[in-house]
Parts: C-alpha cells; structure tokens; sequence
C-alpha cells in the first residue's frame, strides 16, 4: 500500500519499520517449511543437508524417501484411515453445524448465547482434557477403539468451525429473499435448497474445510480414542519420531504442507466468491 502524500516523517519511517517486522515474522513461520522441504529430497538417510546438498549436486537429491511412503503399507494403511476418518466427520459436522448455525441465526431462538458457548466449546476447553472425557464415556458405550468412535470425536471438534463460518455468512444474509420465496409460493424446503444454500454455501464449505483439517492433523484425541487398526497418519509420524527416525516423515510433512497450501487457496476463493454473492465487492 502506498504512503499517503500528507504523511509525516515519523508515519513514513513507521511504516518501512512495520514492513520489516511483518517480513521477520513471515520468515519466523515459513523458515521451517523452507527446510523441511528440500531436506526431504535428501539422497542420505539424514536430517541435516549433505555436502552434495549444498553443493547442488544431483546425486545428493533423491525421491527414495516419497518411493519409501508410497510403498510401505504403515503408511498407506495410516492415510487411507486419515481420509475415511477425515471425510465421516467433515459430513457429520457439516450437515450437524450448518443445521445448528441456522437455528442459532433465527431471532426467536431461546437461549442463543447458550447454546453457542456450548458449540464452540471444544475450540476452548483443552484438548487433552476433551480427549480424556471422550475416552471415559466412549469406554462405557464400547466406541473406544473403534471407527465410529473416532468419526464421533472428530464431529465433535469440528462442529465449532462449521457453526462458526456459517453463522458469520448468515450475519449478512438478507431475510427478505426468503419471505419473497415464501410469497411466491415456495416451501420452506425449496426456499432453503434454491435461496439460503446457494448464498451460505462459500460458509459452508470453508467450514467443512476447517473440519477436515482439524480432524487430519488431530493426534491427542486419536491418542487416547483409538485402537492400532484406527492409527492415523499423524499417529504415524508421532510414532516414527518416537521408535524410528526416517526422514520418510520429513516427506510426509512436504506433502501436508502442500495440502495446506491447497485448502488455504480454495478457502480464499470460496472468501471472494462468498463477497461477489452478497455484492461486497464487483464481479
């Protein structure tokens, strides 16, 4: 952003001071990503970059340590439960937070703050204790150690992200579209598919974006929940830090980071097709 004309010479001089402290803090949060990525191409069995490395030499680079993920099946057996487990919970806390986020925008609601404090309750309270209490209560129903088990406690922490994202989509949602569906002879059930899904959808599914995230990097829950079938791929790489030290995790956490970077690009498109619906900013 450029620097108004009227600025002084303190404004100016804070400013390029502003810039080099966001710059810093940039680099604190992308500098172990700018490490771990080429590391993982690592030719040696190593975690520290090899003379070859530095010298730009190709046989210091290999791919062996994506061929060793790819080909073990710990690894593919942890993926494959992250994705089932992931995918189960984003729906269930999808359908689950977006019903609960309307209910919570209607006026006549009772009780409204309650009831959202309690939603959003997982994002507060902490995890290791959300974890234990899941543990206590599943052993009682028998779902410890078991599939549905996890999906359950994975729904559970990623409602709050879905109740959150939908209700603030709906904060700026115009509630005479509905009554002009209703008073031209729509039902309350084609009103929501034709008129209130269309515009909350861009909410919608950064919420269940959140939810799938958080249910893929989750390892304290799935510590305490979970059974050795139900072994996630961040149980995986917790484990492998703890018995056997292989960069095939330094591999791994590259190609999180490259999801990561993928669902963080799809939410800010979902961001701005969400602000061309509600006419905040032009086509």
């Amino acid at each position: 952003m450029a620097i108004p004309s009227y600025a002084t010479r303190g404004e100016r001089i804070w400013h390029y001071v502003f810039l080099g402290i966001c710059a810093l803090i940039f680099l604190f949060l992308v500098g172990p990503l700018l490490i771990i990525i080429p590391l993982s191409f690592n030719a040696q069995p190593y975690f520290t970059f090899s003379q070859k490395m530095l010298t730009l030499d190709p046989d210091g680079y290999s791919l062996r340590w994506y061929q060793e993920f790819f080909t073990s099946s710990a690894w593919l057996n942890a993926i494959k439960n992250s994705f089932i487990i992931g995918i189960a919970s984003t729906i269930l806390a999808t359908v689950l937070g977006t019903i609960a986020a309307l209910g919570l925008s209607s006026r006549n609601m009772p009780a409204r703050g309650a009831i959202m404090a309690l939603l959003i309750s997982p994002m507060i309270v902490p995890l290791i204790i959300s974890a234990a209490a899941m543990f206590f209560f599943f052993s009682k129903v028998n779902l410890a150690q078991t599939y549905l088990g996890v999906i359950l406690a994975h729904t559970a922490l990623g409602i709050p992200f879905v109740v959150i994202t939908v209700t603030a989509t709906l904060s700026s949602f115009d509630t005479t579209l509905i009554r002009a569906a209703h008073s031209l002879g729509a039902n309350p059930t084609r009103t929501f598919f034709k008129v209130v899904l269309p515009l909350v959808t861009p909410g919608v599914v950064s919420g269940a974006l959140f939810a799938f995230i958080t249910s893929f990097d989750e390892v304290v829950v799935v510590l305490f929940i979970a059974g050795p079938e139900q072994r996630t791929m961040p149980i995986q790489m917790w484990s492998g830090i703890r018995e056997q030290i292989s960069p095939t995790i330094l591999a791994v956490a590259t190609m999180l980071v490259l999801l990561s970077m993928l669902m963080l690009t799809t939410l800010e498109m979902l961001r701005r097709r969400g602000e061309r619906l509600r006419g905040l900013t032009p086509g």
